[in-house]
This record gives structure tokens, C-alpha cells and sequence, in this order.
């Protein structure tokens, strides 16, 4: 069941094309900074967007130019576990590494202690009401969660097309606080 989900919302996020991936982005991350959640967190941990996800670069520059520290998540393929990295200058300190999703070059990774982030933003195929969340199968995110702190928002961005009745969870999947749409705030916890 969860495969064949995950493979229909891929195959419908794909079709979106670049223009509605964009405005769709652009409305969604407008109502994430709009959060009073959001404004007061100094360390924020987000995705670099990949396959037609919801698009993170421009809320990541709004947020470097804001002055927060932006925390970036860097796959270890060995492990399956997520080293937090900040980055201080985008595009400039990254390159391709797994999967081809932009990470930090060997000479400008900053590994960041997960206690200090404040907020994180999270990837994922598709979501249900209730906050629980489909990724791609790996578990890199329900491993690293646990590893923040209790009171760290978790926020979700995703289509519309993305919101299922369920995701089908396991005993190891970790939900989200928030799913931001294009449409709506849905608050979960």
C-alpha cells in the first residue's frame, strides 16, 4: 500500500510543471513565515528540493537574510543517518552529493549539535491530516528526529495533491506538527 502511494503522488508531483511548482512554493512558504513559530526561531533545519518537491531555495535565502542560521541535512548513505550542517552562503558552499541533492563541499561542512535547532522543515511524499508522514522508504527523518529537541516544530510544506486520507504509518514513522498547503494550515499536534 505504501509503495503504490508513494509512486502515484511522485508521478503526480512530477507532472506539475516548473511555474505551478514555483507559485505553489511561493504560497505555502508565505504562510510558513507568517507563523509567530517561525519568527522566533533562530536555527532552522530545511530540505534542499529535489523531483518537483516544494522548493525551499527562496525561503532559505529569505531566511539567511533575516539573520537566522540555516541547518541543511546531509544524507550519510552508509549509515542512513542525517549529519545537520549549516550553511552560511547559498549556492556557494554546496555541490551534488547523494542522490545528487545539494550538500555542503568536504571544506565547508559545519556539522550543528541537533539540540540547537528550533524549528525544521520537512520533506515527504505525501501526508494525512493527522500529521503522519510517507517519505521515501529510507527512514532518514524518523531516525533523526528523536535526536531534537521535545519542543522543536515540526512543519511539513506540500501540494494540496499531497494530503491522503492515511500513509498507512508504522510503528517508527514519526509525524509532523504542522502540513502547510497551498491552501490551508492543517495543525496536527
Amino acid at each position: 500500500m505504501k509503495k503504490e502511494l508513494r509512486k502515484k503522488i511522485i508521478a503526480a508531483r512530477k507532472d506539475l510543471a516548473r511555474e505551478v511548482v514555483d507559485a505553489k512554493s511561493a504560497e505555502i512558504f508565505k504562510k510558513i513565515v507568517s507563523l509567530k513559530q517561525y519568527q522566533k526561531a533562530k536555527v532552522i533545519m530545511a530540505y534542499l528540493a529535489i523531483k518537483n518537491e516544494v522548493e525551499t531555495v527562496p525561503f532559505i535565502l529569505q531566511a539567511l537574510a533575516e539573520g537566522k542560521r540555516i541547518i541543511i541535512p546531509v544524507c550519510q548513505k552508509e549509515t542512513t543517518t542525517i549529519i545537520p550542517a549549516e550553511i552560511k552562503n547559498y549556492p556557494e558552499d554546496l555541490e551534488p552529493g547523494a542522490w545528487g541533492i545539494l550538500e555542503p563541499k568536504p571544506d565547508r561542512l559545519y556539522p550543528v549539535d541537533p539540540q540547537e535547532i528550533d524549528l525544521i522543515i520537512i520533506p515527504g511524499v505525501a501526508f494525512d491530516e493527522q500529521g503522519n508522514r510517507l517519505g521515501y522508504g529510507a527512514g532518514y527523518y524518523d531516525r533523526f528526529l528523536p535526536r531534537l529537541r521535545a519542543d522543536v516544530l515540526k512543519i511539513a510544506p506540500a501540494y494540496d495533491l499531497q494530503i491522503v486520507p492515511t500513509v498507512y504509518p508504522g510503528e517508527y514513522d514519526r509525524p509532523v506538527d504542522i502540513v502547510v498547503t497551498e491552501t490551508r494550515i492543517l495543525m496536527c499536534r
